[in-house]
């Protein structure tokens, strides 16, 4: 209870978590709050200002833009938040094994890790991407394995401070097996850390989606996706604006939102990560 105290207390982290609920929201009740169907195009609406009818306009087909743009924050954070899952799914175990066995699996790992690091993310995302094909599910496998690195580097750094410390020691006095030991024991206690480490994931992930999506190699069209939007914006950014604007704003929105509650979270969470 004090936490969340000291989460309301937090002003900006506190608009995050508010900005992020309403992102959620959203993306869950897309079908309710969309006016039109996203994919239906409306030749006879073609390019239409914003207005009572189409709120955020029309695309070049006449499709309204608030329907693409909510189904596209839908598809955002269904990739960000799966892409995220992906990544802890893999790099927990490997970061347990790596840190607390120490020697040849963690020279193995953190070879793996080192290679995978070699590459910036989004070099690896657009790569992985091109390998296995453009689709939602590809796009979310290559973001996925693009932050496993980094969810390994953080596990393994906490299991590296908490296995040293008594309450692990006692555990393994008292006859606790490996298994309990890591997943009783030390995983617990690395959760602050790697909660604050997926809060901040996600955007990394809506990004990368974003970029794919705009490259051809994420959602691929007529699916509303905010990278597809801002790829069939490019022609029409001086006749129809909107078109780009009203995308690039919910990326905006859907990046700052987390990113605002991972920092307060970090703060609330994990006080002493700049120091350690």
């Amino acid at each position: 209870m004090s936490r969340l105290r000291l989460l309301t207390r937090n002003k900006l982290a506190l608009t995050g978590a508010v900005a992020a609920a309403v992102l959620v929201l959203i993306a869950v009740c897309a079908p309710l709050i969309a006016p039109y169907d996203p994919a239906r195009p409306d030749f006879g609406a073609a390019l239409q200002e914003p207005g009572w009818a189409h709120w955020l306009g029309t695309d070049d087909l006449g499709r309204d833009q608030l329907s693409r743009v909510v189904y596209g924050v839908r598809a955002s954070l269904q990739i960000g938040l799966l892409a995220v899952a992906l990544a802890f799914a893999a790099g927990v175990p490997l970061g347990l094994l790596a840190g607390y066995y120490g020697r040849f699996a963690d020279s193995v790992v953190s070879r793996l890790t080192d290679t995978l690091l070699a590459f910036p993310f989004l070099v690896l995302a657009v790569g992985l991407a091109t390998i296995l094909g453009p689709s939602l599910l590809n796009a979310t496998i290559a973001v996925g394995v693009s932050q496993i690195p980094a969810v390994i580097r953080i596990t393994r750094a906490e299991t590296l401070r908490l296995k040293h410390l008594d309450y692990v020691a006692a555990a393994v006095a008292n006859g606790g097996g490996d298994g309990t030991v890591l997943f009783r024991h030390i995983l617990p206690g690395a959760l602050s850390a790697l909660t604050v480490q997926a809060t901040v994931g996600i955007p990394t992930a809506i990004i990368g989606e974003a970029l794919l999506s705009f490259l051809g190699l994420g959602v691929q069209p007529p699916s509303p996706s905010l990278g597809v939007m801002l790829s069939s914006a490019q022609a029409y950014i001086a006749a129809a604006p909107w078109m780009a604007v009203f995308p690039g704003l919910a990326i905006i929105a859907a990046t700052l939102a987390f990113n605002l509650l991972g920092d307060g979270l970090r703060d609330i969470l994990d006080p002493q990560g700049d120091s350690r």
